[in-house]
């Protein structure tokens, strides 16, 4: 059989001294990458004779797949919800600072708006690969406006809506667009929400449960109708009852499709959630935990007041409220900094906490042959951390799209 020495003359790098995440656990091997995928080397040396034409010393540093925040309302200033002349240039912002924080793709988030916000900021956020530009964009995330009044939590009353007679249609007049949408969370307990989540799962769409006051069986119906996700749990939903656990008896509930597996968002900033409810939730259903920032335009900035959509929010240390109010709005936290809060609160393993912000959201959205692994053939977005699961340096498609600096500033 001919040698595939021909099939690529890209350079191959080899990254030495390093512990790698794979199947679960940190293994001490080494990571080949060539044309932005991870090489098997066993093909490499065998089939293809070939060896590596860069070395990098890791330093002993972890390496581990590039997070995925799913929900990400903006940051640096910068507010997803907002319809300005700069969008673009907005969304490449917060795609660039993201990156110090591990973030390699992500899903801009809008949260309750206007129809004429979603119809003009959508077909500015087009799914792009990753960069030396910044994070990968996975697709949008819509966080309403098709929500519960009583759980509404930071969305704006005004723009909630119901669906009407023709419930797909409302919802696409709404958007205007589902060509650039990865997620939407709506309230299953609303009319003819069944109808809708099948159309939107049929068209490739997660949907997401959340903002809702909606009871066992109206979770465990919208499931079997395709929603795999729940929006930050313990947030904005009915609270646990023992005698109906609303949308977080899902986690541990015994009615769902054979093969299907819930996962769920959750903001780790100590602040949305109290360490013991982490615990709880983790021990309960270890395999759906799914990090995600939730993060708004105040991200990055010194706090005070800023925007999350139509409402003005004010930020008090980590804590983020409606001006004037103390409801919650978003998060300040970075996904390093949850990834960190989330292995120390539950005591679990360096592996686990790093899958629940890479390998877990890849699987909730299908692209875990791609993304959220560093399996061979997947692509070379990987994060180097020291022990304290600080990140070192971001890798996208192989390249090093940001590195701390030698200073520590």
């Amino acid at each position: 059989m001919p040698s595939n020495k021909s099939v690529s003359d890209a350079p191959i790098v080899q990254f030495t001294n390093c512990r790698i995440l794979r199947d679960h656990r940190l293994q001490r091997e080494d990571l080949w990458v060539r044309e932005g995928k991870i090489l098997n080397p066993e093909k490499l040396f065998f089939d293809e004779k070939g060896s590596a034409d860069v070395q990098l010393d890791c330093k002993d540093s972890i390496i581990a797949p590039g997070f995925i925040d799913v929900q990400i309302n903006g940051g640096f200033g910068v507010d997803f919800s907002l319809a300005t002349d700069d969008f673009k240039s907005g969304i490449d912002l917060v795609s660039q600072k993201i990156l110090s924080h591990g973030v390699t793709s992500f899903c801009p988030t809008l949260v309750t708006s206007p129809p004429s916000v979603y119809h003009q900021v959508l077909p500015q956020i087009s799914v792009r690969n990753g960069g030396a530009h910044g994070a990968g964009i996975l697709g949008a995330h819509l966080e309403g406006p098709f929500i519960s009044k009583e759980k509404k939590g930071a969305h704006p009353e005004h723009c909630l809506r119901t669906f009407e007679a023709g419930a797909f249609q409302d919802l696409l007049a709404t958007y205007g667009t589902l060509d650039c949408v990865q997620i939407v969370t709506l309230a299953p307990e609303m009319r003819r929400s069944s109808e809708v989540i099948r159309e939107l799962t049929k068209r490739g769409i997660c949907v997401s449960l959340g903002h809702s006051v909606a009871n066992l069986s109206q979770a465990e119906e919208a499931v079997q109708h395709g929603a795999t996700f729940i929006t930050h749990l313990f947030n904005a939903m009915l609270p646990f009852h023992h005698r109906d656990p609303g949308i977080v008896g899902l986690l541990t509930s015994d009615k769902i499709p054979a093969g299907r597996r819930v996962f769920y968002g959750m903001i780790s900033d100590g602040i949305h959630t109290n360490p013991a409810a982490l615990r709880i939730a983790h021990r309960a259903h270890p395999k759906g935990l799914v990090l995600v920032t939730d993060a708004i335009a105040g991200m990055g900035l010194a706090p005070g007041r800023h925007t999350l959509g139509q409402q003005v929010v004010e930020i008090d240390g980590l804590n983020t409220y409606i001006a004037g109010t103390k409801t919650l709005s978003g998060s300040v936290a970075t996904m390093d900094t949850c990834v960190r809060h989330f292995q120390e609160a539950t005591g679990c393993s360096v592996e686990t906490a790093l899958e629940a912000a890479s390998l877990h959201p890849a699987q909730l959205l299908g692209i875990e042959r791609r993304k959220g692994t560093l399996n061979y053939d997947s692509d070379a977005d990987f994060l180097m951390l020291n022990d304290s699961l600080y990140v070192q340096a971001t890798y996208i498609a192989g390249e090093e799209v940001w590195r701390q600096d030698v200073s520590g500033m």
